[in-house]
């Protein structure tokens, strides 16, 4: 429900809203524009057209994750992604009016609507990052805590420009530390009157980012500010607000048992588990000529066999054999052992880069499905080797076994393949902010970025 809410804000309502207005004024205008005004045929019939190439663009927007408002993306890359999205809507609506010749659109108007939509929509997107950076009223705060964690939460708020936080400073609440600046904002001593230094920033709100092993926890200025209506936010929540992922470095287990989220629906497993049996018999089918030429490239290409089994954990860490067609050579690993997959590897095969970059790879998966060993949709199964490893060196890493590995997931859609602990600690909190707000609506949002992911080529190796 916590992604839900975040989901259906008001800026990603008004952004959404504004983009298909202008994509639904785009194929008028250029209509207009053919016949100078003077549209020869029917508004409300050409308006289904319109209608459906809108929705169409949304589609792609979305599948592109062009919704993202706590700022995860700067401006360029986000005209980046909208000119991308564009691409594709003109390589895919191209197929559309090519079978539909007669369609309005069709008729010498589908170049020019795609550019003017897209200049359209830059247009509109560089605007409104501009209106939320100098216009609209931005939740100023300040974070309590000087320490490491304070300073990771004060990074990823300004790394987002675009969000509707402003970081004004800090509080220190350590006297034994005292600091005057970080990150060249001011902070506040704890001899000073905390009270009104908030006012006189007209701050509205507080980060508690105070580690409880080392720092001091101011209680009665807390309640004094929650008093005079400020808000008090906790740094994981915050965290995982505003990034998408559960931050685990000082994470305390009482947040997990006590936060929302987590929950086991009995509805959501069992129509979880008849959507992946009948969407694994259907991918199975449409994918089996694809499959094939893959087996046949794969077996062409080098010796060996076309299929790579492995041992994975799977849920509750039960093993089970995770099928993929063959990307290395044949025992890569017979020398070195058990090794992270790395950028540029020199054991993946011609073939196996081009599979592996489209993720053709992982279509023998849709067995694993069939036979409930996975989902399409959940946290990437792992080697036995590495979770032995990994579970020594990252806190709570054992948490992602209690559900269903998946095909693709939100640690996949939104990070690359783990190659170190460092990246394995990044994907773990994807991972568990997955587990902890899992939903139908949800794993549909991880399908849809899927494809963004693989034609954009993002975290191949």
């Amino acid at each position: 429900m916590d992604h839900l809410k975040n989901s259906l804000s008001l800026r990603k309502i008004l952004l959404f809203q504004i983009d298909s207005l202008l994509i639904l004024g785009s194929c008028y205008l250029v209509l207009a524009v053919k016949f100078n005004g003077q549209i020869p045929i029917n508004w409300l019939t050409f308006f289904e057209e319109a209608v459906f190439v809108t929705i169409f663009c949304q589609l792609v927007f979305f599948i592109s994750d062009l919704y993202d408002v706590e700022g995860r993306l700067t401006l360029g890359e986000m005209i980046w992604r909208i000119v991308l999205a564009f691409t594709i809507c003109l390589l895919l609506l191209s197929v559309v009016y090519l079978i539909f010749p007669n369609l309005e659109l069709s008729k010498g108007l589908f170049l020019y609507f795609i550019l003017t939509s897209l200049v359209l929509v830059c247009f509109w997107r560089v605007l409104f990052g501009w209106v939320i950076v100098n216009v609209c009223p931005r939740k100023d705060l300040l974070i309590i805590g000087t320490g490491n964690l304070a300073r990771l939460i004060a990074q990823v708020i300004i790394n987002r420009p675009y969000s509707q936080y402003h970081l004004k400073g800090f509080i220190n609440s350590n006297p034994q530390n005292p600091e005057n600046s970080i990150l060249g904002l001011t902070v506040w001593g704890i001899d000073e009157d905390y009270i009104k230094g908030i006012a006189n920033q007209k701050v509205n709100t507080l980060i508690v980012a105070i580690s409880q092993r080392r720092e001091n926890f101011p209680l009665e200025f807390l309640l004094n500010c929650k008093l005079k209506g400020i808000d008090i936010l906790d740094c994981p929540n915050f965290y995982e607000r505003i990034t998408g992922k559960i931050l685990i470095q000082d994470l305390r287990p009482s947040w997990l048992i006590f936060s929302s989220g987590f929950k086991q629906r009995r509805f959501y497993h069992l129509t979880k588990q008849i959507l992946d049996t009948i969407c694994a018999v259907i991918a199975l089918v449409i994918s089996s000529p694809l499959m094939l030429l893959v087996a046949v490239l794969v077996k062409l290409d080098s010796p060996g066999p076309v299929l790579f089994k492995q041992e994975r954990a799977g849920e509750n860490g039960k093993s089970f054999t995770l099928i993929k067609f063959r990307s290395m050579a044949h025992n890569a690993e017979e020398e070195t052992g058990p090794v992270w997959a790395m950028d540029n590897d020199s054991r993946v095969t011609g073939v196996g880069k081009i599979i592996r970059k489209l993720r053709l790879d992982e279509l023998p998966q849709i067995i694993n499905v069939l036979r409930g060993e996975m989902s399409f949709v959940g946290p990437r199964p792992e080697r036995p080797f590495f979770i032995e490893k990994l579970q020594k060196l990252i806190p709570y890493y054992n948490q992602r076994l209690m559900v269903k590995p998946g095909i693709t997931g939100w640690a996949a859609v939104k990070y690359q393949y783990s190659s170190s602990v460092e990246s394995a600690l990044e994907k773990l909190q994807y991972d568990l902010y997955y587990i902890k707000n899992r939903s139908l609506i949800l794993d549909a949002q991880i399908v849809l970025q899927t494809f963004h992911v693989i034609i954009s080529g993002k975290g191949s190796r």
